[in-house]
């Protein structure tokens, strides 16, 4: 994947600093710790996006960094007051206005433009910019993101309170077993997974 998206600086911003902030409190801040952790843990679904059109690799790169240039200057107008809004939909539409903008460009220049499969592509983009881009969110696209937030919060929790949390949530074992594993309590399963889920949904349920 391409390399780490530089967020613009904002001296007059404060960092979020608690864990219960939202990321997107904190990319509308301008924070910049925050904006490492995002495009941490999306970069990958765009790349994902991008590679679908089957773009050459230095032209899917120029528009990952305008796809994120975009969201740090547009991040503080997402809305999610309204039945349908989703980031991931916000972020894919943005996304797919930047390979629009891309195409537009290169018209002239078919080989450029990625051959055929990138057209038929281009094709299935809604002339609507502004229409919800909820649809089709594919298992890829979903284990691709969970498993990026997952990491961002992993080395925040003992080995042993991880282990925990992926034996009940990921493995769907049960509690008793997995301490019996681990030689924990089953209170103390529940509680390590208790916690991590609590993590997740602090720091990320605005974004997933």
């Amino acid at each position: 994947m391409t390399g780490l998206v530089t967020y613009p600086p904002n001296p007059t911003s404060k960092s979020v600093g608690s864990t219960s902030s939202s990321l997107l409190q904190g990319l509308a801040a301008h924070d910049q710790e925050v904006w490492r952790r995002f495009v941490r843990l999306y970069g990958p679904l765009v790349y994902y996006w991008c590679r679908q059109t089957g773009l050459q690799e230095s032209d899917r790169e120029d528009i990952f960094q305008d796809v994120f240039r975009s969201v740090a200057e547009q991040v503080s107008g997402f809305r999610h007051d309204r039945p349908g809004d989703s980031f991931r939909g916000w972020l894919r539409t943005i996304t797919r206005s930047k390979f629009r903008d891309y195409f537009r460009r290169t018209a002239r220049e078919p080989k450029a433009a990625g051959g055929s499969e990138a057209q038929q592509w281009l094709l299935a983009i809604p002339d609507d910019a502004s229409a919800s881009e909820d649809d089709g969110w594919t298992a890829e696209e979903q284990a691709t993101l969970f498993h990026q937030a997952l990491k961002l919060i992993q080395g925040e929790f003992t080995e042993q309170s991880w282990r925990a949390f992926w034996r009940t949530t990921v493995d769907g074992q049960k509690s008793n077993e997995v301490a019996e594993e681990l030689g924990m309590t089953s209170a103390a399963v529940r509680k390590a997974k208790s916690r991590v889920l609590r993590r997740i949904r602090d720091d990320l349920d605005a974004l997933l």
